[in-house]
């Protein structure tokens, strides 16, 4: 019985590592959210963020982090429908972001709680916003602790 326990917790604990570990980009992604967002920084995929902080980011555009980031209606439109559509559904991920920031959440700063400050700041990472470049395949949607390579300078 404590060896069923064992195995059965085993894989409990493997399964919610590898969901936090691979969030892939839905293959129903429009044309538009590559155009759109991916033009200045990378396409996050949208389980990265509940529905409403989507719906806040995607309100704000004219202030989108410091820069105007607007987009025609049907754009808008079609783009929103989608990140909601595809937005975080497991309890972990689906607070309200503060400051509409994936970098502000709970489970973010976790995640990341033992990179020191001064790390953001060099030259080849910038931004906490910047997964890329640390995560090898943040681009495929792949944020794996074990494929993580932090820029020295």
């Amino acid at each position: 019985m404590k060896k069923t326990i064992f195995i059965a917790a085993s894989l409990l604990l493997a399964a919610s590592t590898t969901f936090a570990a691979k969030m892939t980009m839905p293959a129903d992604a429009p044309a538009s959210y590559e155009a759109e967002c991916a033009s200045c920084h990378m396409a996050y995929p949208p389980a990265l963020l509940s529905e409403q902080s989507w719906k806040n980011v995607m309100s704000s555009l004219s202030k989108h982090f410091g820069t105007d980031a607007s987009v025609d209606a049907k754009t808008q439109t079609e783009i929103t429908s989608w990140l909601i559509k595809n937005a975080a559904t497991r309890q972990k991920y689906s607070e309200t972001a503060p400051e509409n920031r994936i970098t502000k959440t709970t489970w973010f700063i976790r995640k990341h709680d033992e990179v020191r400050p001064d790390v953001w700041k060099r030259a080849g990472i910038k931004s906490p916003a910047n997964c890329g470049a640390c995560h090898i395949d943040a681009a495929k949607g792949v944020f794996s602790e074990n494929n993580i390579k932090i820029p020295a300078k």
